[in-house]
């Protein structure tokens, strides 16, 4: 719908507003509020494209005549049931499964039409529409009421909702009177049937009251050129200005995007710089690991060593067990003779076995010192590691409270780039 009708509605109090047959998808347009249709009492919507109403429906109050014939609706807002002056509701040909339980609201309701849906259910609160005299659904896919009381009729029906709500059911001659009357009381009952039977059976009669209301705009159509000027001169003046703030947001942009791209430029080296240090780091570490396995090599050498030396030492003693068994064999004969040997091999052992010892002790105390001596450089080595890692830390620090600096700095810049941005929206706001 183009926003010149309903700024013509709402300048020129228009009554009757059509625009059936044609694809509208919405009805309300951009920047525009179902307000200005507040004076309109017939509102002709079939055979469009709408998908659903607006929420805020019910704020015309004087609406009389609904047509959302042959549309896409797949329900009804909950406000359609302030329209406390609607006297004709025709939703046939749509795709609605329930009606809201607001229709109840509708106290001047006449003629409902719910034909060509999927609704297979009434609400029950439809009993207190004391004014429906005519009510057009498909019977047969009724669940509830059932087929039965639904090809009965208007009045059946009617009957069997007030039964279900525990009320009485009265005629709705009995309230209908009294409904006219206090919409205004310059309009008789046989009369208002009339206009709503013609309404249903064809849809010329609305042309030819349209014609009428056309004579009555021709009176003021001077005053709808003066108003259409000053629009034009007033959405002149705004796409100036617009054109004005676009230029001066893309200037904005661009200053951003330089400040984004030289951050962005500084964060990359400030990263190759963070990845140079972390493999001068692996390095060291490398280097220090394979002085350590070298060290770990010398102790399994000494190790192997000291086992050689030890085997040594059980040879010796197999050696002296296996003389001990040949001098036994000749002790009786060579009693003498094996005391010599014995006291010389007693002393060669004992000497060998000093000797032994000694390479022992030695081998033990040069253990020892290699041992020392790795765990001190390995504890060395441990703290310039930690010295290193401390370093690194201190390094990731600075570069993180730099750069959060930087960022907070942009961010400072940024707002008041938008505290200058939200005066000059004002500024134009107030010009406009």
């Amino acid at each position: 719908v183009p926003y010149g009708a309903f700024a013509t509605c709402k300048v020129l109090q228009k009554k009757v507003l059509i625009i059936h047959t044609n694809n509208l998808t919405s009805l309300v347009p951009k920047s525009c509020s179902l307000l200005s249709l507040i004076t309109v009492k017939v509102l002709d919507l079939h055979d469009n494209q709408l998908a659903s109403l607006p929420a805020d429906i019910g704020q015309l109050t004087a609406l009389q005549v609904l047509n959302l014939e042959k549309n896409l609706l797949k329900s009804l807002p909950q406000s359609i049931g302030d329209l406390a002056q609607l006297q004709v509701l025709n939703v046939k040909g749509n795709k609605l499964r329930e009606l809201p339980g607001s229709v109840s609201g509708l106290r001047s309701l006449r003629a409902l039409d719910v034909s060509g849906n999927a609704l297979q259910e009434l609400p029950r609160l439809l009993a207190h529409v004391r004014t429906l005299q005519t009510l057009t659904l498909d019977a047969s896919s009724m669940t509830y009421p059932s087929p039965e009381v639904c090809t009965a009729g208007t009045e059946a029906i009617q009957q069997f909702l007030c039964k279900e709500c525990g009320i009485a059911y009265y005629p709705p001659s009995q309230y209908l009177l009294p409904t006219l009357e206090s919409d205004g009381g310059g309009t008789s009952v046989d009369g208002v049937d009339r206009t709503v039977e013609k309404y249903l059976e064809e849809e010329g009669e609305w042309q030819n009251k349209f014609l009428d209301y056309e004579k009555r705009k021709e009176k003021k159509t001077q005053e709808k050129l003066e108003f259409e000027r000053r629009l034009n001169v007033g959405q002149r003046e705004q796409a100036l200005l617009v054109q004005q703030l676009n230029s001066h947001r893309d200037e904005i942009l661009q200053t951003v995007r330089e400040e984004q791209q030289r951050l962005e430029q500084g964060l990359s080296k400030h990263q190759r710089y963070l990845e140079e240090e972390r493999l001068k780091l692996l390095q060291q570490l490398k280097d220090t690991e394979q002085g350590v396995a070298s060290r770990i090599q010398k102790l399994l050498e000494d190790n192997q060593r000291q086992k050689r030396s030890s085997d040594i030492l059980k040879s010796l003693e197999n050696e002296r067990i296996r003389m001990e068994q040949l001098m036994a064999i000749t002790q009786e004969e060579t009693e003498k003779l094996r005391r010599q040997e014995v006291a010389s091999a007693m002393q060669q052992m004992l000497a060998e076995t000093y000797k032994n010892k000694l390479l022992q002790m030695t081998s033990e105390s040069r253990r020892q010192d290699l041992v020392s001596q790795a765990c001190s450089s390995l504890a060395e080595m441990d703290q310039k590691f930690q010295q290193i890692l401390a370093w690194q830390q201190l390094d990731q620090n600075k570069a993180v409270s730099q750069i959060l600096q930087q960022i907070e700095m942009q961010k400072a810049a940024f707002e008041a780039l938008q505290v200058k941005k939200d005066l000059m929206h004002r500024q134009i706001r107030n010009q406009v």
